[in-house]
C-alpha cells in the first residue's frame, strides 16, 4: 500500500472519528485516479472489517443527472454499507452520527443470489433479486463543506453515511421501476420528486452496472445484500432534527425520522454501534 494512499486514508478516518470534516484528499490522490480512490475506500473498509464490522450491502452514487449537477461529479461511483447503518421506517435516526447529512430516495434491491459475473446483464439482476424496498439514504461527507470531485467522493465511501429502509417488501414481477414516481416531503411539504428513469435509465441498469465493476474488481455481490441503486431525484440537505418521507409509485412510503442526540458520535457509525 503506497504511502499516499495511506494518508488519504487516515485523513477520511480522523475525520470521521473526531466529528471534524477534513480537507479533500484529491491533493494526495489526484482528481481523476479513479483506482488509487477505491484503493482508499478499500483500506478504509478493511480497517473497519478488522475491528468487528460486516459488509451488509452496497450503495450506487452520482446515478442521476440532477445529482450530478449538484457536486459536479458526471460518473457513477459505488460504496459499502457496513453493520450498523441501516434503521427501519420511522425508527429514530440520530443527528449525532452524522457530520453533514443529506437525503436522497432511492429503491433498495436485497438479493436472493449471489451476482459474481462481470458480465451482469438486467436479466441476470432481475433473477438475482428476492425484493425490493422503499429506501431513504442518508449520505454523509468527511469532506468539510461536501467540496468534493470524483475522487473524493469514491474515496471517502461514495459518501455513505446511514440508510432507511422499509418494511414492505416488493417483487419485481410487473413492476416497472423505471416508471416509478417519487415524492420526497419534508414535515408534510414536498421538496423534491423524481422518478426511476433518473436513475440511469432505470435502478435495474444501475444495479446491473455496480455488479460488473465489483465482480471486476473482486468483491462481487452476495445473496442477502442489500443495494442501495441511487438517487430518483435531487439530494435534500438536513438541517436538524425532522421527518422526511418518501413515497414511491407501487412500492409504498418510507420515513426518515432524525431526532437530536449529543450524546452518540458519528463515528459510532463506522464502530458497529447497532451490530
Amino acid at each position: 500500500m503506497t504511502a499516499h494512499i495511506v494518508a488519504a486514508a487516515d485523513r477520511l478516518r480522523q475525520a470521521a472519528a473526531s466529528g471534524s470534516p477534513c480537507q479533500p484528499v484529491r491533493d494526495l490522490i489526484g482528481e481523476t485516479d479513479i483506482d488509487a480512490a477505491y484503493a482508499v475506500q478499500q483500506h478504509v473498509i478493511e480497517a473497519h472489517l478488522a475491528a468487528g464490522l460486516r459488509v451488509v450491502g452496497r450503495k450506487i452514487g452520482i446515478t442521476s443527472q440532477a445529482v450530478g449537477a449538484q457536486f459536479g461529479v458526471h460518473q457513477p461511483d459505488f460504496g459499502v454499507l457496513l453493520s450498523g447503518t441501516a434503521y427501519a421506517h420511522q425508527e429514530p435516526v440520530p443527528l449525532g452520527r452524522l457530520l453533514q447529512p443529506r437525503v436522497e430516495a432511492e429503491i433498495a434491491f436485497v438479493l436472493g443470489r449471489d451476482l459474481d459475473n462481470p458480465d451482469a446483464s438486467v436479466a441476470d439482476v432481475l433473477r438475482a433479486t428476492e425484493f425490493v424496498l422503499a429506501a431513504i439514504e442518508v449520505v454523509d461527507s468527511r469532506v468539510a463543506g461536501w467540496d468534493i470531485r470524483i475522487t473524493d467522493t469514491v474515496a471517502d465511501n461514495a459518501s455513505t453515511g446511514l440508510h432507511v429502509l422499509g418494511t414492505v417488501p416488493h417483487g419485481l414481477r410487473g413492476l416497472d421501476l423505471a416508471a416509478i414516481g417519487m415524492v420526497l416531503e419534508h414535515e408534510g411539504e414536498a421538496v423534491e420528486v423524481g422518478a426511476g428513469a433518473a436513475c440511469m435509465g432505470s435502478p435495474v441498469v444501475a444495479v446491473a452496472w455496480l455488479a460488473r465493476e465489483v465482480a471486476r474488481r473482486g468483491h462481487p455481490l452476495r445473496a442477502g445484500e442489500v443495494v442501495l441503486s441511487g438517487a430518483l431525484g435531487p439530494i435534500v440537505p438536513v438541517s436538524g432534527p425532522g421527518h422526511y418521507r418518501a413515497t414511491f409509485d407501487g412500492i409504498g412510503e418510507v420515513d426518515a425520522v432524525f431526532v437530536r442526540d449529543t450524546v452518540v458520535q458519528q463515528d459510532m457509525v463506522l464502530q458497529g454501534s447497532r451490530q
